[in-house]
């Protein structure tokens, strides 16, 4: 009789610990995050540098011709500080597509639009008194320089801020929210966690864009020149690839206040040696850790991912 029940309990037990394994797997299948034991490498990897940024760290890296994907805080929000220029240059192009707007207009720069003196903006510098500048040209600073003010100025163009998260809406994308200006983001140094997304959202924002899902071809081609010739983080993304390796990103940064970096992040596209694609997004928030540091894990994870995904050991530089 005692056999009986030892075999009994022995037997609940077992299934017990089968039914965890079995949800555990289930849930890391829907993730994405351990697809097969190569991907469990890459993410274990990824944890392990995420460490070094004390701070939260967002990842999300997609293969896109065959899905494969590896996902680190992948559904928690992020500030995106820069990184929403993206998704702004998105809904101008959309609406030079829908004949709204010409890259060829002049578009008055007012006194009032430039942003303070804290916030990187070559317009300004340059403009100080106001300009007329083209459409096209406040898109080329806004995405290659990371004008602030340019970036104003076309979100007032567009209607504000609520117009592209409407049209993000449009395009499926429910997890990204652009709601404040630059200006307000200068004056307001909490003003930036309105701008918001997710690693994984950012990622399908990436893919819609690679694909040309919601932009001509001529304007996805625009787009992604002004995203390969980004001036911003150069030792992010691109700081540990191949030398010459192509890289379509934008960049997002906040100022280091008492000791603590609210954004650190890049987002972007790097072309693989066999033609294939890689988007990848990596966001640091609230990280007391220098520039240099959280910079470096930027470059590891995308590093990583090129290892797992191209091959070989890339030149470092």
């Amino acid at each position: 009789m005692q056999f009986k029940v030892e075999v009994k309990l022995a037997w609940m037990r077992w299934s017990v610990v089968a039914v965890f394994w079995l949800v555990w797997g289930v849930s890391c299948l829907q993730s994405g995050t351990c697809q097969t034991a190569a991907s469990g490498d890459l993410l274990r990897r990824v944890e392990d540098i995420a460490k070094t940024a004390h701070g939260k760290v967002g990842v999300a890296v997609e293969v896109l011709e065959t899905k494969e994907t590896c996902l680190f805080n992948g559904d928690e929000h992020f500030p995106m500080q820069s990184v929403y220029k993206l998704p702004i240059g998105i809904a101008v192009l959309h609406q030079v597509d829908s004949g709204l707007l010409q890259l060829q207009q002049m578009v008055r720069v007012e006194t009032k639009d430039m942003v303070p003196k804290l916030l990187h903006s070559p317009v300004r510098d340059a403009h100080p008194g106001g300009a007329e500048l083209s459409l096209s040209n406040l898109l080329w600073q806004m995405v290659v320089e990371s004008d602030g003010t340019a970036c104003d100025v076309l979100l007032r163009v567009l209607g504000g801020p609520s117009y592209v998260t409407r049209y993000l809406r449009e395009l499926g994308l429910t997890d990204v929210m652009v709601a404040t200006t630059e200006k307000e983001i200068g004056q307001d140094e909490s003003a930036q966690y309105q701008n918001w997304t997710s690693p994984k959202e950012l990622c399908r924002l990436l893919r819609l864009l690679q694909e040309g899902k919601g932009l001509s071809h001529s304007s996805r081609t625009l787009l992604l020149r002004c995203m390969s010739e980004t001036s911003t983080g150069s030792q992010r993304i691109k700081g540990l690839l191949p030398v010459g390796t192509p890289v379509a990103h934008k960049t997002g940064s906040s100022r280091t206040v008492n000791g603590l970096t609210r954004a650190t992040n890049d987002a972007g596209i790097i072309f693989l040696p066999d033609g294939r694609h890689l988007t990848i997004v990596v966001l640091i928030s609230d990280s007391s850790a220098d520039e240099t540091t959280r910079e470096s894990v930027i470059a590891k994870i995308a590093q990583a991912a090129w290892k797992h995904w191209a091959g070989g050991s890339p030149r470092e530089r």
